[in-house]
This record gives C-alpha cells, sequence and structure tokens, in this order.
C-alpha cells in the first residue's frame, strides 16, 4: 500500500509541474521544477529523446545492486565513492571520469529514486566541481518514469538477487508454449510473445489478466518479463506496461542466461 502511494504522489508532483510550467503541456513534459538549483532538469520527453538519440550518458546514480534489479534502459553505473555511509550515498567521479576519458564537457544525465532523492543532487555537485559543464538531471526519476509506462532492465545479478530474497516477484517466460513446457524458471508463468497483440486489453495480455498470470490486485507488484533474448522480452514488457503495472523489468540477456542466473 505504501508504495502505490509513493508512486501516486510522484506522478501528482509531476502533473503538478507541468500544471505550474506554462511550456509543459502534458505530464510527459514536466519536471519537478525546483528553484534555486546548480543542475538543470529534463522531463520524461527530453529523457526519451537523449536514449534513442545516444547525445548524453545516462548514469543511474543509486548503488549497483538496486541498478542490476532495475535501472531505465540505456543507462550506465560506476561504483560508489568509497568512505560514506549508506545515507550519503554519491557515485564516484573518478570512476565516471574513467567512464567518459576524462572528458569534461561529456554530455552528462543523473537520474536516482525520484523528487525526494537526493543521489543525482549530491553527485552533480561533485560533477561540477571537478569541472564537469554539462550536467543534468531527470529528477522525477525512476519512479516517475515506471508510473508513465517506462519499463526497466533486470541484470543477471540483479534476476538472482530477486529470486532469492522477492518471493512477491512475478516471473513471465514469453517464449513459444512448447520451449516453455520443456522447462523454465521455477514458479514462471507463460504468456507467449507470437499471442501478444498491438493495443489494450487484447489478446493473451488480456487473457493472462483474467486467469491470475498477471498480478491484477496489485499494479505495483514487481513482474520480471525474459525471453529467447532482450528484444523478445522488452516488446512484451512495454506491453504489459501499457496494462497499468507499474513496476515492470525485463532481462537483459538470453534465456540460457536467465536460466544460469536462477541457479544457487
Amino acid at each position: 500500500m505504501t508504495h502505490r502511494i509513493v508512486l501516486s504522489a510522484l506522478l501528482l508532483l509531476a502533473t503538478a509541474a507541468a500544471t505550474r510550467g506554462a511550456s509543459a503541456e502534458t505530464v510527459f513534459q514536466a519536471t519537478l521544477g525546483e528553484s534555486a538549483q546548480k543542475t538543470e532538469e529534463i522531463s520524461t520527453e527530453q529523457l526519451k529523446e537523449i536514449l534513442a538519440d545516444k547525445s548524453a550518458v545516462v548514469l543511474d546514480a543509486r548503488p549497483s545492486l538496486e541498478f542490476a534489479m532495475s535501472h531505465i534502459p540505456g543507462a550506465l553505473n560506476v561504483a560508489a565513492k568509497p568512505g560514506l555511509p549508506m545515507s550519503a550515498y554519491v557515485s564516484d567521479v573518478a570512476e565516471i571520469s574513467r567512464l567518459v576519458d576524462g572528458k569534461r564537457d561529456t554530455p552528462l544525465v543523473l537520474y536516482c529514486n525520484g523528487p525526494f532523492c537526493g543521489k543525482s543532487k549530491r553527485l552533480a555537485d561533485e560533477l561540477l566541481g571537478a569541472g564537469y559543464t554539462d550536467v543534468r538531471r531527470y529528477q522525477l526519476g525512476i519512479p516517475v518514469w515506471r508510473a508513465l509506462g517506462g519499463v526497466t532492465v533486470i541484470e543477471p545479478e540483479g534476476l538472482r538477487h530477486v529470486l532469492t530474497d522477492d518471493r512477491t516477484a512475478v516471473l513471465i517466460d514469453v517464449r513459444e508454449a512448447d520451449a516453455f513446457r520443456h522447462g523454465s524458471l521455477p514458479s514462471a508463468r507463460n504468456i507467449p510473445r507470437s499471442l501478444v497483440l498491438e493495443g489494450k486489453d487484447l489478446g493473451e495480455v488480456k487473457r493472462a489478466k483474467d486467469d491470475g498470470r498477471l498480478p491484477m490486485e496489485d499494479h505495483n507488484t514487481r513482474v520480471i518479463v525474459l525471453g529467447s533474448d532482450p528484444g523478445m522480452a522488452r516488446s512484451v514488457a512495454e506491453a504489459i506496461a501499457r496494462e497499468a503495472f507499474q513496476n515492470v523489468t525485463y532481462f537483459a540477456g538470453t534465456f540460457a542466461e536467465a536460466l544460469a542466473a536462477s541457479r544457487p
């Protein structure tokens, strides 16, 4: 229930920001709009454009395991700055420097856990202090990204962690029924990619909503989609996200890699 309230509040914040901003016409064009910030914010729409044209390096400013469990497709992550408590977590600027070959004019976009998270702001301050000249933030962060229908990616390490520690997660295997019958991950449910249709409340996704394969009583349940390859998994993950499921992630590897990650 708390997670649902938080997501609703974040979406309302984004909507309010859109209403306040004269240039913001939809929630996708909104920013948090905080005053006296050292770095510029970007909207969800702008972030999607940046990811599509690769015009900036998008950095997930959260810890590595959190990144591995769920991150925006195309984002990168670096190690933590050493010697700090978790409450003061910030990514290591030295690691970012190695990532961008020391080019301090590299366009950077940072995100973390949304309007109430300070990780992006702390990292932005450190980057400015180190001489970086093109730093922006997607301060609405991953909660609003999800609430607006965005899917995320799960890495092998994250999948292993979730399968061990999160008994509420729902696994969706999108390979064809014959392949699924020959074996899948424990507790996985089958929604064959070939039966997923374009549009809402159609085809196999609608049937999965009706027969319990999708968690209709809690749309914030973690839903993990895996397939023969990441492209297949992503297409079904996006279809599920369009059905108002707000925590949908797809596996970043092949089915064989998912199976290996599921083993102790």
